[in-house]
């Protein structure tokens, strides 16, 4: 596990508050010439503490007037059967996140749709249909009232 200082950690809230911020801007927000700090991203990213840069994009402005978190329960377990199953999640675009998790369920999918009729279709046409799928349970976003992709990590020193 890498060890991070505070300069790490300012470096990484920066980051995630305005990603394309420019090196000597970054460099003034943490206390660091330009040439030291850049080093620092290239560590971070390197070592994996960044992993990627994307922007965060407003659904509804898109056309995706819903979200649904649906619970998926698997028939079983087998390695192949969860391989088949992760495969057909990544291969379709509606599903922006999938999780396995613990507890009742196997998985928990993300899934954007422009209307209920396009997420109908997914989830009777599609995911009712992939492999080894034993049933599915949706609810329905009706309001973000925190949703932070872009965290700003306070992680312990070491």
């Amino acid at each position: 596990m890498t060890t991070l200082d505070e300069i790490d950690r300012k470096i990484i809230a920066a980051l995630q508050a305005e990603g394309r911020l420019a090196t000597v801007d970054l460099a003034d927000k943490v206390g660091l010439s330009a040439t030291p700090c850049q080093r620092r991203v290239k560590r971070l990213e390197e070592e994996g503490l960044i992993t990627r840069y994307a922007a965060l994009v407003a659904p509804a402005a898109m056309g995706f007037g819903l979200q649904a978190l649906v619970e998926v329960t698997l028939e079983d377990h087998s390695e192949k059967t969860v391989e088949a199953f992760e495969a057909a999640i990544r291969a379709r675009a509606e599903v922006v996140a999938c999780y396995a998790v613990t507890g009742d369920m196997d998985f928990l999918l993300h899934v954007f749709a422009t209307d209920l009729n396009s997420f109908s279709d997914f989830a009777l046409k599609a995911l009712l249909r992939m492999p080894g799928v034993k049933g599915t349970r949706s609810s329905f976003i009706m309001q973000a009232v925190k949703s932070d992709l872009a965290w700003a990590p306070s992680p312990r020193l070491k």
